[in-house]
């Protein structure tokens, strides 16, 4: 039976993460049920191989950056489909962007059987380590909501069945990112929100959009202006969320700003400079923000990664700056992760760093260094911290204050950018060419 999610979790007073109450076991967001890469899942798996510990693995039509989602019995993963001429040649974007159609696939979480595949939009194209299938869905386990590179938005039940489609380009003009749009929809009291921050190809504003879930309707659209230079208006992050005395606030980061807006209205609530001090022209963001027991961490190309703590708010009503973080190390694809205490950062190198979550103090840093280029985001589950590069070989460190390694784990099926998904037992894992379900069987 379709379990439906119940955004109105009870929060303590005050300021909190606004964490949903999903029932156990789903993965409804590429960043996972509480928006911030973390599970409270157990018993996951430690080792495997394409051989050892795989409860099933099945071919994807091409590659994308886009992370399964999975309620039920239910995997849900965006794609571009196959693309013929690019047979024999190097899955990712060596080998073409796919094929010209964007796609919704469903496959059984039991078994990998495909469900249902729906076409949403035409016209994918590559740009650098993306197509136009980047964002990833979100689900409520009744209805499933997909982006496209290309601005389709398209509703959908958990059968296929299409509710309701319209598009940002079509709607509020075109895209002006140099690499793509790639922001996948976060989903929040019945809202779906989008964000478009761009610059570099277009002189049209950035802006924050709110749409109803069910009907596809505009409740209100922000614009969100910037005095970013060049490239530095650009950003592929997603947007996070938190509550703050009752209230919900949507955090975007990118333009060399972290704002925060209101839920209901959009309305700009504050804005925070010193992203880009230098006033680089090309501080393009991909990580996203996170939020996570009343702080709000945003990383960023340039350096620094601002540390906020919106339990203390300043004169005017912006949050305060706790700490920040401008060592070489930081991240600029992968999103960090935590539990509140510790922070984990993953440079695109590989370098792993552990931060005192609160004040910044290092707890172990640089020199532990993981061969590959690390675009996925970290997973921090199950006592254990997840690490996967673009060569689909995924470390897992023990999560904690002390450094140390558990396992290394090689998959064929190439090119990686997706992060780990997970439900029950399983780590749901997407390459170029596979979507692996690891771990034992799942129940039915």
């Amino acid at each position: 039976m379709v379990c439906r999610m119940n955004f109105l979790a009870v929060l303590c007073a005050g300021l909190l993460p606004a964490i949903a109450a999903y029932p156990e076991g789903q993965w409804p967001h590429w960043r996972g049920p509480r928006y911030d890469g973390t599970s409270p899942a157990a018993q996951l798996p430690i080792s495997w191989s394409d051989t050892e510990n795989i409860a099933w693995r099945v071919s994807l039509p091409a590659w994308s950056g886009a992370t399964p989602i999975v309620w039920d019995d239910r995997v849900l993963v965006a794609s571009a489909s196959k693309n013929e001429a690019a047979k024999g040649k190097k899955p990712g974007p060596q080998g073409g962007a796919g094929g010209p159609k964007l796609l919704l696939l469903c496959f059984s979480r039991i078994d990998g059987q495909m469900l249902w595949a729906r076409e949403l939009d035409d016209g994918n194209v590559t740009r650098r380590k993306q197509n136009m299938s980047s964002p990833s869905p979100v689900t409520d386990g009744a209805r499933v909501w997909a982006v496209t590179g290309t601005g389709a938005v398209t509703a959908l039940d958990m059968d296929g069945q299409f509710l309701w489609k319209m598009n940002l380009q079509s709607t509020y003009g075109k895209f002006g990112q140099m690499f793509g749009y790639a922001c996948s929809p976060i989903l929040v009291q019945g809202k779906l929100v989008l964000q478009v921050l761009h610059g570099y190809e277009t002189d049209a504003p950035s802006y924050l959009l709110a749409l109803d879930s069910l009907t596809g309707k505009v409740l209100w659209r922000t614009e969100r202006p910037t005095d970013a230079l060049v490239e530095s208006p650009d950003a592929y992050n997603t947007p996070s969320w938190l509550e703050r005395e009752g209230k919900v606030q949507i955090i975007a980061a990118g333009g060399d700003y972290v704002t925060g807006h209101d839920l209901e209205t959009g309305q700009e609530l504050w804005r925070v400079a010193g992203l880009n001090p230098k006033r680089m022209e090309h501080n393009r963001i991909i990580s996203s923000p996170l939020a996570m027991d009343g702080m709000v961490y945003v990383p960023n190309r340039q350096k620094p990664l601002l540390a906020l703590d919106l339990r203390e708010m300043k004169a005017g009503g912006a949050p305060a700056l706790a700490w920040k973080w401008d060592q070489p190390n930081g991240p600029d694809v992968p999103t960090p992760t935590g539990d509140g205490a510790l922070l984990y950062l993953v440079e695109d190198r590989g370098i792993v760093t552990c931060l005192e979550a609160k004040t910044g103090k290092v707890v172990y840093g640089s020199e532990h260094t993981f061969e590959g280029i690390v675009s996925a985001s970290p997973l921090l589950a199950d006592g254990k911290l997840y690490v996967t590069n673009e060569d689909a070989v995924t470390t897992v460190l023990a999560a904690g204050p002390a450094f140390k390694i558990l396992a290394t784990n090689k998959l064929s099926g190439g090119y990686t950018l997706s992060s780990l998904a997970v439900a029950g037992q399983n780590l749901f894992l997407r390459t170029a060419e596979y979507l692996y379900c690891i771990g034992p069987k799942p129940a039915q």
